[in-house]
């Protein structure tokens, strides 16, 4: 009897662990930033995967439009391509992070490669727009211990997200709209995309038309849109906060 227990003890005790690793609120494996953790009026909008041609640059107009600035975590081999889209961002003035360089699943990269994946992302950002803020989000929402160790000794910040507006694989704008206003309750973190991972110039139409119809339905109700540095309390300087990189050894 007790042979089946132990290994259905370890195979829970893998899946749990597994889940953890991609979960975007799961704090088994260090602490990461999800939101205020109680309900208040503000709300954070956060976009993935951009730069992206003409995409980032429609939300941009939205944004500015609504007076509303938000936190872009963008890839290196983007911010190469197109750096004139990351100096748009900063110009108008959101903040932006680090999204890794490729996109990789970070949980199954050794140390180097995680350093390479976080110093090629920084470089990419710094010679694009100067300096930027500390902030890094895992692809994926993908990391262990190993990875978050190497983020905060690189000085960069782990930021995660509690409300998943799933809009990589939306039929529609609604079907975006719908995750979103389902899970707000106020001091949340909420993730969309402005590109793909997967190619250059990926469609995010629906993102664009659920984002402004987002910012107008919780403006309307009282609710105040900040960027991930806003929402910890930190000190934004020309809404920028340079980055430290440090040894990752």
């Amino acid at each position: 009897m007790y042979g089946y227990i132990i290994p259905a003890a370890a195979v829970a005790a893998a899946s749990a662990a597994g889940y953890q690793s991609m979960s975007p609120t799961g704090q088994w494996f260090g602490q990461t930033f999800i939101g205020m953790g109680r309900p208040s009026r503000k709300l954070a909008l956060t976009f993935d995967d951009g730069p992206n041609d003409p995409y980032t640059l429609r939300l941009l107009e939205i944004l500015a439009r609504h007076r509303v600035h938000a936190t872009f975590f963008l890839l290196g081999q983007y911010t190469q391509q197109r750096p004139d889209i990351a100096r748009e961002v900063v110009k108008a003035g959101h903040v932006v992070g680090n999204h890794t360089f490729t996109h990789p699943y970070l949980a199954f990269k050794s140390p180097g490669e995680v350093r390479t994946q976080l110093n090629n992302c920084e470089s990419a950002l710094t010679d694009a727009v100067g300096a930027h803020s500390n902030l890094f989000r895992p692809p994926f929402g993908s990391r262990r211990p190993a990875v978050l160790r190497i983020v905060r000794q690189m000085g960069l910040e782990p930021i995660m997200w509690n409300v998943t507006a799933y809009d990589w694989k939306a039929p529609s704008a609604e079907y975006i709209e719908r995750n979103v206003t389902g899970k707000v309750r106020g001091g949340d973190v909420i993730l969309l995309h402005d590109g793909g991972h997967l190619v250059f110039g990926t469609d995010r139409s629906y993102t664009v038309t659920a984002t402004d119809r987002l910012i107008s339905r919780y403006k309307s109700e009282g609710y105040d849109f900040v960027t991930v540095p806003e929402m910890m309390g930190k000190a934004v300087v020309g809404r920028q906060s340079s980055v430290v990189i440090g040894s990752a050894d």
